[in-house]
């Protein structure tokens, strides 16, 4: 019995919720003992929905009525997914899905459970707009290799979740969708670039998301939305496509999310995996989760690096939210202590404005095209900008400064098992505004300054899971950030593990309402 069971066995049935159908109601009463199901088939964890639909405990018609009335009475509001498909088809394919089940069909641990992608992948047959008004209504006909691998095993593609113009920035609003709104307070950000998957996950819309992340794009909007995003070893998941840059370019990667650690981990197991496609993609292979083991935190070494000693602006109460979140993993024998790498930080971010302006140089012919220009956000314009007539010489001296990054945290490792820091350096913000001009009076000297602690995950290449920290007095949610070496994903989300079974806060569920 794997612990998806055990958490089955150990949950009350109540009373169902008016989300599920009567004869529903019934045959669970039926096949199940009184102790084995949740109250609303929304808020079954990702894993436990696998299992009960598997053991035909839930139909999968009643799993896409039961998620698509929740986002018909939600969604309208928090606009975490858009490009819907419509109702009747995804009602005749959960129907397939079960047909398939009655038949001894089983497609994979997500067999007819809903799904909606990020709006910077591409799914065969959904829109792909990039929150761009140059590609609205662009309709994919491939998948991505990661979104080939979810739709293998079985999922149901529902729409798209949203996300900012071309991924920039970590307020996911765009002018073909909108502005996604934050679970725990619709008046405030989502954060991004995944805003879309970290809301939809929140509120319960979607069982689980697919995201990616270059600056913080899976771990700022699971800090805000209190989830749990995972960014993997650079090469894990893989992302091959005729038109990438398979050597040079390796800021970005995909990643899961997930209302808990196990369905995070049996997520990154689909997605993840060798392509010979993509010739720097990593070729161990990621175990099952049957093969997962929560750390034991006794003696386990965790180094915080804060504010790297006051470096990093930060609003008040993050950095205390963050202690205190260390707190229990103390109390369960983990050693804590400061400390800081050796290395000159104001450096590291001139390291990433070279390397980021230069990722954009691909989008310069939607710059050149005058007509398309108009149609960019601002910020792109100034990235792409930043890229023009870039010589070499400072290319190849990010390319070392990045080396040295990495050197600096290797020799970290050599005394912590885990290091962190925040995973966002405000809390999250009004809704109405792009981003924050400056923190504690100090002003941000460019649109993503303010995220700036995102970036040494990433120029590392390394695995880093976003875990909740808790809320701030205004029930603003916070998340840490726990980075591990290179290569060692398994033992970064066992220790995610040990740290979901220490605290309670992604027990806290949002209250969702229906207008502002």
């Amino acid at each position: 019995m794997d612990l998806a069971e055990k958490a089955l066995d150990r949950r009350q049935f109540l009373k169902l919720s008016s989300t599920v159908s009567l004869s529903l109601a019934l045959a669970l009463a039926n096949k199940l003992e009184a102790q084995d199901m949740p109250a609303e088939i929304t808020s079954i964890s990702a894993s436990e929905l696998s299992l009960a639909i598997r053991r035909k405990d839930i139909r999968c018609v009643e799993v896409m009525q039961a998620y698509l009335q929740r986002i018909h009475r939600y969604n309208p509001l928090y606009n975490a997914i858009v490009s819907m498909v419509d109702d009747a088809a995804l009602m005749q394919q959960a129907e397939q899905a079960d047909r398939a089940l009655d038949k001894g069909e089983y497609w994979g641990w997500m067999h007819g459970m809903p799904h909606a992608v990020k709006d910077l992948a591409d799914a065969r047959g959904l829109e792909s707009s990039y929150g761009s008004r140059i590609f609205a209504g662009t309709v994919a006909t491939q998948d991505n290799l990661h979104i080939a691998r979810i739709r293998a095993q079985g999922a149901i593609f529902i729409g798209k979740t949203n996300t900012p113009e071309f991924g920039l920035g970590s307020q996911s609003y765009n002018e073909v969708h909108g502005t996604t709104r934050n679970a725990y307070n619709p008046s405030l950000v989502a954060g991004g670039s995944s805003g879309g998957a970290a809301t939809g996950l929140a509120a319960q819309l979607l069982p689980s998301a697919d995201g990616s992340d270059m600056m913080g794009s899976l771990r700022n909007p699971a800090a805000f939305n209190n989830v749990v995003g995972f960014r993997p070893s650079q090469g894990r998941v893989p992302s091959p496509s005729p038109q990438a840059n398979l050597y040079y370019d390796q800021l970005a990667t995909n990643g899961p999310m997930g209302r808990t650690v196990e369905d995070t981990i049996r997520l990154l197991d689909t997605m993840a995996g060798y392509d010979s496609n993509a010739p720097l993609s990593l070729r161990d292979s990621i175990p099952p989760f049957s093969e997962y083991h929560q750390r034991d935190l006794k003696g386990l070494r965790i180094g915080w690096m804060g504010d790297y000693q006051g470096y990093l602006t930060t609003e008040p109460g993050v950095l205390e939210l963050c202690e205190t979140a260390l707190k229990p993993l103390s109390e369960h024998g983990a050693v804590v202590e400061a400390c800081m790498p050796q290395y000159d930080m104001a450096q590291l971010w001139e390291t990433w404005l070279s390397l980021r302006h230069w990722s954009m140089s691909d989008l310069k012919p939607l710059y050149d095209d005058p007509l398309m220009r108009e149609l960019l956000k601002p910020e792109l314009v100034w990235e792409i900008e930043g890229s023009l007539d870039m010589p070499a010489t400072r290319i190849s001296e990010a390319g070392m400064n990045r080396s040295n990054w990495y050197r600096a945290l290797h020799q970290l490792f050599e005394h912590y098992d885990v290091l962190a820091l925040p995973s966002a350096q405000v809390f999250p913000f009004s809704a109405d505004i792009h981003w924050p001009t400056s923190i504690n009076g100090k002003t941000m000297d460019t649109y993503h300054r303010w995220m700036e602690a995102v970036i040494g995950g990433t120029l590392a290449g390394l695995p880093v899971v976003s875990m909740p920290a808790g809320f701030d007095p205004q029930g603003r949610p916070m998340g840490i950030q726990f980075m591990g070496p290179v290569g060692h994903d398994r033992e970064v989300l066992e220790f995610a593990m040990a740290y979901e079974s220490a605290t309670a806060y992604l027990d806290k569920r949002p209250v969702l309402q229906e207008r502002i």
